[in-house]
């Protein structure tokens, strides 16, 4: 005599692993596509709304505020900052003796600070006198103190506005010298 109950749960039971295989499926393509895309590099870390503070001998002299880090390790590690950031240069915290913004950063970064980034898209710097530059590519060597482009530049000075090609600059952007000067406007003598 066949016993009902368990013939009916066979029978789901057959039916639950038939739709699972039937699920299944092999398309070469559709594996390939899953492959290729797992080479993509995958961050050992990543932070959130993120701020870091960088010191030296206990004072601290930058402040990276970024939407989105990610660090990525191997033979050669660097960080990705692709939401954008902005950093802040102290002499005397809180004091800020420069900012820069941009769309997208890359770096590479020591135990205890950063050694060199390259910025893009939408940079902008801006001194403690006001002076301001934009550019769409900017490198700051940090431990060189310095930031520079061979890039287009315009810079705003309360007198002038100056455009040219490349830029060389202490980091904290006070000191600076255009390479190639394309153009210049006195802003005084335009508004007379």
């Amino acid at each position: 005599m066949i016993n009902i109950k368990n013939s009916w749960l066979f029978v789901n039971f057959v039916t639950v692993i038939l739709l699972v295989f039937q699920a299944c499926e092999n398309d070469i393509a559709k594996v390939n596509e899953i492959t290729t895309n797992s080479n993509k590099k995958i961050p050992i870390e990543s932070s959130k709304d993120a701020e870091f503070l960088y010191s030296d001998s206990a004072q601290i002299k930058m402040k990276l505020i970024t939407a989105q880090i990610d660090r990525f390790a191997g033979e050669k590690s660097y960080f990705e900052t692709p939401k954008g950031l902005q950093l802040f240069f102290y002499d005397n915290y809180p004091v800020i003796k420069s900012r820069l913004k941009a769309d997208y950063g890359i770096g590479k970064d020591t135990i205890n600070n950063i050694a060199r980034m390259d910025v893009k898209r939408n940079v902008e710097v801006i001194n403690e006198k006001g002076d301001k530059l934009n550019t769409e590519h900017l490198i700051w060597d940090a431990q060189k103190k310095r930031i520079y482009t061979n890039e287009f530049v315009k810079i705003t000075t309360k007198d002038e506005v100056i455009w040219g090609n490349g830029l060389d600059a202490d980091e904290d952007f006070s000191h600076y010298e255009i390479k190639n000067v394309t153009g210049q406007i006195n802003i005084k003598d335009s508004i007379q």
